[in-house]
């Protein structure tokens, strides 16, 4: 009986120590949390936010990064498009909150709602989702 045991144990921890293949692990208590509908701030001030407008799409992930050095605002969260490409900012009036819960480790990140280019302002409306 302990050898089917250890021949079981022997052959997970090979396929764990396996550095050539990665094990795609689920993680069953993952999930993204909604938050909060806003929209993105500053738009105006981004270069090429007409060229950025042309590349997002509803429902696109979009990443949130703190600017705590930020001269305006101290709790200023930058917000990116999957290139990296800055689009703007998360307004003032609600980043608070999500500063102190990024400032805590939590991850952060918003979903493109609707879009609309005026000019060379784009208004971006998105919703703000957790991760756990």
């Amino acid at each position: 009986m302990n050898e089917i045991v250890e021949s079981k144990t022997s052959q997970l921890v090979k396929l764990i120590n396996n550095k050539d293949k990665q094990i795609d692990m689920p993680k069953p208590f993952e999930r993204d949390i909604f938050l909060f509908e806003t929209y993105a701030a500053g738009t105006g001030y981004v270069e090429n936010i007409e060229e950025i407008e042309t590349s997002l799409k509803i429902d696109d992930k979009l990443s949130f990064f703190r600017e705590p050095k930020n001269p305006h605002d101290s709790k200023a969260i930058v917000i990116k498009n999957a290139a990296g490409a800055k689009i703007g900012y998360v307004p003032k009036s609600d980043n608070e909150i999500f500063a102190r819960l990024m400032d805590a480790g939590k991850l952060l990140f918003a979903r493109v709602k609707s879009k609309e280019l005026n000019g060379n302002w784009l208004n971006l409306e998105i919703k703000v989702y957790l991760r756990e």
